[in-house]
């Protein structure tokens, strides 16, 4: 087949769909730069460039419904995020920037689409309304990365998902409108029938999410098909609010989302997990698709007003709407400053706006085929702009996570907040935390941060920042809370950064846990108990810098008991091994291990700090 027929078949596309957007994610993971960029780059090569993939005829009519569905599943899971427990102390500002913001950032859009890009009011009127969207699925991979602090991470994630599905609606408004003044309908009709849509959509989310909570609590579905049933609810939902009113769906699973989030289920977790990982896939094959669909030659309409338009929305719309819906909210400048700097566009925009695009191309509205090549180009330039930038800016800001990646301690024992100790005194970050206030003395003196409290609790959420941690120790005196904390939190973390004590009771198969509940161990598959015997042997933690002359080899003669707890490389990051006997660390790192007290011999031979 042809290069401009696409030249594979539908199987095969889907499949280098899937491979090119979980590939890419992965590699922007291991080369630690933005995801979103990575796909669009992907999309745009294998699309335009190589000609290797043409959705529109390697999929044929499906693209769009595809596209559809995959931003509705996006913007439910976007939902199940939005707990109002969550809120806190940003509620102010996300009221303000929904209901200040949006009409705001309407009108900021639509002069800079009349007087930058040159459209007509038409036009104008009806992208304006669409660019009130920010893009959750792009925000959500950049808070991923950027690991920005609670409260504006909380502000963006509010801001784009509850504003997706309202610019949608206000671009149905303007359409309506326009549809007025081109054709015979009426305007009180055109409104009745806005707002009969949008009645319904409220009411069909509110509705579904009510429905699915009550049979989930009463024990009328099966665990093995809540997900199912939740997935095509979500369809039904929204295909049934799109037929009452176009664009209207998202309304209904966004607020779907909202009621299931804030019901309290206790299989909410699992749930939510499940549409993290549906969402990834989704999001990742959204962008490959849109940024495969276009097409040169319409960008080529395009001139140099485009460039005016894009630079109007980044540095005067976007800052503007946020400075004046954020007064009297008493949020920090700096937080202000962040949010007004980020603003970037993802796939609901590019979608719905070629949609509207070409029905006022249909119309008569002659420069209605240009939004969509403007979507794009705007898509294009924000998702790269901010997926470089936000991390620095939010640092430079002092709103980003720690310079380091941190350590999480769970259990004040002596083991643990003697390790702390030597964690922090190579500027690592770390927190302690006990469900029991007097374990946490010894910490307190040694003025390390704690928490007091369960870290599996809503305070904690509220009150630590777990993003500024990229490592759990669970090394508490109880194994069956260890065990529990390390299988809780291990999908945050990531499993294999979670590490725990080894269990008192092993080596029965009675006491043999499944390979799915806890975390890994490590030094050297020491207990609790075992460890705290160490501790008052005198044994000690210090640190050691392998280099030619004292080579790891050579430490290992010398402490033949010693257990290496943790490396740190010279750029000062730290790290866990699971196995300490095989560990490989190289000239000019330096290692925390935790050896009885040298003899005064091995002490003037070791290069020990």
């Amino acid at each position: 087949m042809s290069v401009e027929q696409g030249g594979v078949d539908l199987v095969t596309a889907m499949a280098g769909i899937g491979v090119l957007g979980v590939g890419a994610q992965w590699l922007a993971w291991r080369m630690n730069i933005p995801a979103i960029v990575l796909m669009l780059v992907a999309g745009i090569l294998v699309g335009p460039v190589f000609g290797i993939l043409n959705p529109s005829q390697d999929l044929g009519a499906i693209t769009g419904p595809i596209i559809a569905i995959a931003v509705a599943v996006i913007l439910f899971e976007g939902g199940l995020t939005l707990n109002f427990h969550s809120l806190k102390d940003a509620s102010k500002g996300v009221l303000r920037l929904v209901i200040i913001g949006a009409p705001l950032g309407w009108l900021m859009s639509t002069l800079a689409l009349r007087f930058g890009a040159g459209l007509s009011w038409e036009s104008s009127t009806v992208f304006g309304g669409i660019m009130i969207v920010t893009g959750p699925t792009v925000i959500a991979p950049l808070l991923r990365q950027a690991k920005l602090s609670r409260r504006p991470a909380a502000l963006l994630q509010w801001e784009a998902i509850i504003n997706d599905p309202i610019g949608a609606l206000a671009a149905v408004l303007a359409f309506e409108v326009v549809l007025v003044m081109n054709q015979t309908a009426t305007l009180d009709h055109a409104m009745s029938i806005l707002f009969t849509g949008l009645v319904v959509s409220i009411l069909l989310g509110a509705i579904a999410g009510a429905a699915l909570v009550h049979s989930f609590r009463q024990g009328w579905v099966p665990e093995f098909i809540k997900v199912p049933l939740l997935f095509v609810v979500l369809i039904a939902i929204f295909a049934v609010s799109n037929n009452v009113l176009h664009e209207s769906g998202l309304m209904a699973v966004t607020i779907m989302g909202i009621v299931i989030a804030n019901s309290n289920l206790p299989s909410y977790e699992e749930l939510r997990r499940f549409k993290e990982h549906a969402t990834v896939l989704l999001v990742s094959g959204v962008f490959i698709l849109l940024a495969a669909s276009m097409d040169f030659a319409t960008l080529a309409q395009l001139d140099a007003r485009a460039i005016l338009f894009v630079a109007a929305v980044i540095l005067i719309a976007r800052p503007l709407t946020v400075f004046v819906s954020l007064i009297g909210t008493g949020l920090p400048w700096a937080e202000r400053s962040l949010i007004a700097s980020t603003g970037p566009r993802g796939v609901v925009l590019v979608a719905v706006a070629g949609l509207f695009g070409e029905r006022l191309a249909e119309l008569g509205v002659e420069d209605g085929k240009l939004i969509g090549p403007l979507a794009f180009v705007l898509v294009a330039t924000t998702v790269v702009l901010h997926g470089f930038t936000l991390k620095p800016v939010a640092r430079m800001l002092g709103l980003s996570g720690f310079s380091k990646p941190g350590i999480l301690i769970v259990g004040g024992t002596s083991w643990g907040t003697q390790f702390a100790q030597a964690i922090a005194k190579h500027d690592v970050p770390v927190l302690i935390s006990d469900t029991n206030f007097r374990n946490l003395r010894q910490a307190r003196e040694a003025s390390l941060p704690i928490f007091f409290g369960d870290i599996l609790s809503e305070a904690a959420e509220h009150n630590i920042e777990l993003h500024n941690f990229e490592t759990l120790l669970a090394v508490s005196d109880n194994d069956a809370y260890n065990t529990l904390v390390t299988t809780d939190l291990g999908p945050e973390f990531g499993r294999n950064n979670v590490f725990q004590v080894a269990r008192e009771q092993t080596g029965a198969a009675r006491y043999e846990l499944s390979s799915a509940l806890g975390g890994r161990t490590f030094v050297a598959n020491e207990s609790y108990t075992s460890l705290l015997g160490k501790i008052r042997k005198d044994w000690e933690f210090r640190t050691t810098t392998i280099s030619e002359e004292f080579t790891l080899e050579m430490w290992r003669e010398n402490r033949p008991d010693g257990i290496i707890i943790a490396i740190i490389s010279e750029n000062g990051s730290l790290r866990i091994p699971s196995d300490a006997a095989s560990v490989k660390i190289a000239n000019g790192e330096k290692f925390i291990h935790f050896s009885p007290k040298p003899s005064e011999v091995v002490a003037k031979t070791t290069a020990t700090d």
